[in-house]
């Protein structure tokens, strides 16, 4: 390869300087570079860069220092990654048009409704990474508070699964599960999954990584087995054992959502319209018939009362009908932490428990596998309705559901018991009393602040349920961190702020 200076005035040689801007492509480029200066590009200039048949869209940001020569471009990791070059190739760098689909999300900030051309057009241009995180930020936000009516929500749903790859399991019964979160140690998928499949149906679960909680689905179970799945991979663990509990965004089903949900978790919101699209356009690509969907309600969960519940449960109903689903909404209690831990590892720990029927399991967590994976049961019609929780229960305490949960954990790469984190700090009660209210957004707060989910094995272990009698000096809760600085911050913030627990 030529390592001379390039001839044409629009190409570059790269340059690896090691910069982790997760899924944002970014380019770095000298101040005084000559493509800059002919171009005209600044810094926050979006421009698309091409290595061959590959391009991107990236955002510039201007050097003032040696780090890179005038000659040299730095690429961002993860665009180094999806054009895949590396230092010393040449790359080509060009203005990028104006987008056009983004004049519809500044319409739509305006009050202008989305029609299903637009956000057709919105969807295709993310996927294909013509969106900054600003702009994504931008069409978040002129979605929350409720901003898509029915009509935009089916569209939007439509379009995200349209942007990737569809699943066909060739069968007519395809199950699968969600809750909308907000709840935390709300891990039922994996006892959900194994009873099912245990039962001799299918269920290939696809699981997000968290957006705003201390765990999502996918992060506890990579704690006890991997769950980075290709497609082909997925397909094998089904066909074996008629379930997998697999990372969505590894087998780009609905690669949007994965792009919407990264911008959505740095600003720490989660918009209803795009949350129903989220969910239901990964089940209709996953391939997914029936299924359930639980919507847990309390003071400080998602969704805070019975009537947000109950129209969300519509919308679901709606959008599943108008993409060919059959969904079944079930609205659950949401006033505190189902299972007792808040956190990847010690949520797999509660897991475990409930599977392998140990004496001192969370009864709590595992009542609502057990309501969920019946209702499922009664919706694929294994069982006659109100026979479901009676037929789960039987396949768990039985131990076919540990069973399963083996093998399909072996199937997907090997078992693991989840860790347990080497630093931890212990809440006692300050008065004696009876536990009457719970503050599942600060449990769920102080678990983050101790690492989680980043930190597999930092989270809380709850151990005060509503109607709880304590003592003064009683534990509460314990925090687990993974290192003395998160420890400090965790105690820190539940030192300072209003309690998680209320004593009266």
């Amino acid at each position: 390869m030529n390592k001379g200076i390039p001839r044409s005035g629009a190409h570059l040689f790269v340059k690896n300087i090691g910069i982790d801007t997760y899924r944002e492509n970014t380019i770095f480029m000298r101040y005084d570079c000559d493509i800059c200066r002919s171009e005209g590009f600044s810094a926050l200039t979006r421009v698309i860069v091409v290595n061959g048949n590959k391009s991107v869209v990236a955002t510039l940001n201007v050097v003032t220092s040696d780090i890179i020569a005038h000659h040299e471009a730095g690429l961002s990791t993860e665009c180094m990654k999806r054009l895949g070059v590396k230092t010393g190739d040449t790359i080509h760098i060009s203005h990028l048009d104006p987008i056009e689909s983004f004049k519809k999300v500044r319409g739509k900030m305006y009050g202008n409704r989305f029609t299903e051309a637009a956000l057709d057009e919105i969807i295709k241009d993310i996927v294909a990474g013509r969106y900054s995180n600003v702009e994504l930020a931008a069409f978040i936000t002129a979605c929350v508070n409720s901003n898509l009516d029915i009509k935009e929500v089916i569209s939007l749903t439509k379009a995200m699964i349209g942007s990737g790859l569809k699943l066909d399991w060739g069968k007519e019964l395809v199950l699968d599960k969600h809750c909308i979160g907000g709840l935390p140690g709300n891990r039922t998928t994996p006892i959900v999954v194994s009873i099912i499949a245990a039962c001799g149906l299918t269920i290939p679960k696809t699981s997000s990584r968290a957006i705003t909680s201390p765990a999502g689905t996918a992060d506890t179970m990579e704690t006890m087995t991997p769950v980075n799945l290709s497609i082909d991979q997925m397909r094998k663990v089904v066909e074996a054992e008629g379930g997998c509990i697999a990372w969505g965004g590894a087998v780009q089903l609905s690669p949007a959502d994965d792009i919407i949900i990264s911008v959505e978790k740095a600003l720490d919101i989660d918009s209803e319209g795009q949350m129903i699209a989220s969910v239901l356009s990964k089940k209709k690509s996953a391939g997914s018939t029936h299924v359930i969907i639980d919507i847990p309600v309390g003071d400080t969960a998602k969704v805070r009362t019975q009537e947000s519940a109950t129209q969300l449960q519509e919308q679901f109903h709606k959008v599943g009908t108008a993409i060919g689903i059959n969904v079944r909404s079930i609205i659950t209690d949401g006033s505190q932490p189902i299972g007792a831990g808040i956190g990847p590892a010690l949520e797999a720990q509660d897991v475990l428990k409930v599977l392998r029927n140990e004496q001192f399991h969370s009864g709590s967590l595992k009542e609502r596998s057990l309501y969920v994976a019946g209702a499922l049961l009664e919706l694929s019609g294994k069982c006659l309705l109100n026979k479901g929780i009676e037929y789960a229960k039987y396949t768990l305490e039985s131990g076919k559901a540990y069973q399963k949960f083996i093998r399909i954990c072996e199937a997907q790469g090997g078992f693991k018991e989840p860790p347990t984190a080497s630093k931890q700090f212990d809440i006692l009660a300050e008065k004696s009393g009876k536990v009457t209210l719970i503050d599942n957004r600060t449990l769920a707060r102080i678990a983050k602040l101790a690492g989680a989910p980043k930190s597999p094995s930092a989270g809380i272990q709850f151990l005060s349920p509503l109607g709880r009698k304590v003592s003064k000096g009683d534990l509460l809760y314990t925090i687990y961190a993974e290192s003395d600085g998160e420890l400090s911050y965790a105690k820190k913030y539940a030192s300072s702020t209003h309690p998680v627990v209320t004593i009266l």
